[in-house]
């Protein structure tokens, strides 16, 4: 949840270089990020895997004009509309792109190369069918927002109430170095995104983060399977309002678009 995600990083710099806000080179350079190289394979007329400067001129000539984020996980089909092939890679995966305007999906399949110590990491987005019908469970940026706020009184009641390092002066400390790192990280959302998108997926990262402290910070207090059950409960739903905003934000300029917002 803290990472931001390839699906995310593809959605973003790709909205923005259809609507011709980025150049390509300034998008691939964006969403390769930190990785060795990212390929499409399984593009209509491509016969073999094509570079992504290639693959997303390929996809707005196939008639793509947008691309949404599905961040899905086992009992929450998050972002997705089937067919069930597709949902079962994108569910592996953890995470796909879904094109508007066309009926493709991506899902990337992630390989790492090269000697230990010297890894360099390729990624490969498989490009299959997908049914033409509203995404699962997303929610509009101002239904996430107001979720998110209540998510994030409830994580840190939780995180006291359970006596676990992910509240107090540990957690504020954490959120104060990871803003810092987000900030030197430059944007946080491609060009061409409303200033609540940005502000929305912010907030959904701070929650992300007392959820992952909770998560890997130990027992804590919750030294009893009870008590580690009852953290468990707690959390999983405000992970999960946290993972419905972040694909509100990064879906935000393809539904703004289909409402003649923008």
């Amino acid at each position: 949840m803290l990472s931001e995600p390839r699906s995310g990083r593809l959605a973003a710099w790709g909205n923005a270089l259809l609507a011709g806000l980025v150049s390509p080179d300034d998008a691939v350079l964006a969403i390769v990020a930190e990785d060795a190289v990212h390929r499409l394979e399984g593009l209509p007329g491509e016969p073999v895997p094509v570079g992504l400067t290639l693959g997303l001129g390929r996809l707005r000539a196939l008639g793509v004009t947008g691309l949404r984020v599905a961040l899905p996980q086992p009992g929450h089909p998050l972002g997705l509309s089937g067919p069930p092939e597709f949902n079962a890679r994108a569910l592996e995966a953890e995470e796909a792109v879904v094109c508007h305007g066309a009926a493709f999906g991506l899902v990337p399949e992630v390989h790492e190369a090269g000697p230990d110590g010297d890894a360099h990491v390729e990624v490969v987005w498989r490009c299959l069918p997908v049914r033409e019908a509203p995404p699962a469970d997303v929610p509009s940026l101002g239904e996430a927002e107001r979720e998110l706020a209540e998510a994030l009184r409830e994580a840190t009641e939780v995180l006291s109430q359970l006596d676990l390092a992910g509240s107090g002066p540990v957690a504020e400390a954490a959120i104060d170095a990871y803003r810092a790192r987000t900030e030197l990280g430059g944007e946080v959302l491609a060009p061409g995104y409303p200033p609540r998108a940005v502000r929305v997926l912010e907030l959904a990262r701070r929650v992300g983060l007392l959820v992952s402290l909770a998560y890997e910070n130990g027992h804590g207090g919750a030294v009893s399977a009870s008590e580690m059950a009852a953290r468990g409960a707690a959390l999983r739903p405000v992970e999960r309002t946290a993972r419905r905003a972040q694909v509100a934000a990064y879906n935000s300029v393809v539904e703004e678009r289909e409402r003649g917002v923008r």
